[in-house]
């Protein structure tokens, strides 16, 4: 093996939150490794698969202001309205973007579009070194840098960096190299992701349904179809992926009812089991732990990549105060794990919450959330503080989701 190459930053993890990261600190002129196992382009790519993200509105600047948003934008559906309801229960809730004084709550954008702009920009800058497919065979902690080695394809590589960032996702590697711990909650449920047609346009409305098994997300897609999120237990979902495509839309109409009308087709089914893993810290060493490698959610709000984003945005923005500072690399790890604490701890709670209490057999749970729904489709300020939730609950919002840029 070749003597030891220095980076800054070694970005273990190139999924959407990595190679986020990897583009936004690019300009900063920081040589960064991106290390990544699987080709984007492939079918078994995890992070760039057939299910769809809806991005919110500050997800959104982020990606306008390090340049990616425009090769997103043509193939983005914007959500217009939300709606809310509880299966069995009259009560329901209902939150529109022009009311909010929005053109749109947030927009709908396939894994793979995502995958495509992201990796087609970081290829663009020659301070990124890109290595996939790769993995990572050994992590050495050190004072003043972080050794890695790498194995690839194209054979073994020996990295240093000041920082090494883990966006290996919810089972890391590199967080566990760093001896962060994860309370994983297993929430005994698996997510079925389709699409379906309806006979009636969506109106670029997104719906969230809770059932007894679960909640049913439907998310607009620009040629009429949804995205359709179906939350099942884990014995109910392995039964659903062997129905055929009538009992499948059959048991998808009784849940959801005719709102959209009759649901006409349905795409390829995949499933995912469901759980909630939250990282013990955010920091170790020279360590940074972002997206679902510190908090790993549930699909219930859509909330999970846009908090990613904003690690993201976060980190990115430390790095360029701190350019060139090397005796503060300590100091910019604690500045992280302070900025990011109430936004984190604020949407974990919000997303596990929802799970929780809609899943709650208990008549006047039941009651008093139907209750709930019904005061916040009359409480104009329960939406807006609802919008802000979603765009990041800490008081300090990053440059790059106010559209600044960093240089």
């Amino acid at each position: 093996m070749s003597a030891p190459v220095r980076y800054d930053l070694a970005i273990v993890g190139g999924g959407m939150v990595g190679a986020s990261l990897a583009v936004a600190v690019a300009p900063l002129g920081l040589s960064v490794a991106l290390i990544e196992a699987v080709a984007p382009e492939a079918e078994s790519q995890p992070s760039f698969d057939e299910r769809t993200t809806a991005l919110s509105n500050g997800s959104r600047r982020i990606l306008e202001t390090i340049g990616v948003w425009p090769d997103i934008a043509a193939e983005a559906t914007p959500i217009r309205r939300i709606h809310v309801s509880d299966r069995g229960r009259f009560g329901f809730a209902r939150i529109d973007a022009a009311a909010q004084g929005l053109t749109a709550m947030g927009h709908v954008v396939a894994n793979r579009v995502l995958g495509r702009s992201l990796w087609s920009a970081l290829r663009a800058h020659a301070n990124v070194r890109v290595f996939c497919p790769a993995e990572v065979s050994a992590i050495t902690p050190l004072a003043d840098k972080v050794a890695l080695a790498v194995h690839g394809q194209r054979g073994d590589a020996a990295i240093e960096a000041r920082f090494i960032v883990a966006a290996d996702g919810a089972q890391s590697m590199v967080r566990q190299a760093f001896g962060v711990a994860a309370e994983v909650r297993d929430y005994g449920q698996t997510a079925v992701i389709t699409t379906v047609l309806p006979q009636r346009f969506h109106d670029h409305i997104a719906y969230e349904r809770f059932t007894d098994s679960g909640p049913l997300a439907l998310l607009p897609l620009a040629d009429g179809r949804c995205t359709l999120v179906l939350t099942l237990s884990r014995a109910l979902a392995d039964a659903a992926l062997a129905w055929t495509d009538e009992q499948f839309l059959a048991e998808l109409q009784r849940r959801f009812g005719f709102r959209l009308g009759r649901f006409l087709k349905v795409g390829r089914r995949v499933a995912y089991p469901l759980s909630l893993t939250v990282a013990g810290r955010t920091s170790a060493g020279r360590c940074v732990i972002i997206g679902n490698a510190a908090q790993g959610l549930h699909p219930v709000a859509g909330m999970g990549f846009n908090l990613g984003l904003r690690d993201v945005a976060c980190l990115a923005e430390l790095l360029a105060e701190h350019r060139g500072r090397a005796d503060a690399d300590a100091g910019l790890l604690a500045e992280y794990d302070a900025w990011r604490a109430a936004d984190r701890r604020g949407i974990i709670g919000f997303t596990d919450g929802l799970v929780r209490v809609f899943a709650n057999p208990f008549e006047p749970v039941r009651q008093l959330r139907n209750l709930g729904l019904l005061a916040f489709d009359l409480l104009p300020p329960a939406k807006s503080a609802l919008s802000a939730l979603s765009s990041g609950a800490s008081r300090r919002t990053p440059k790059l989701a106010r559209g600044v840029a960093l240089t």
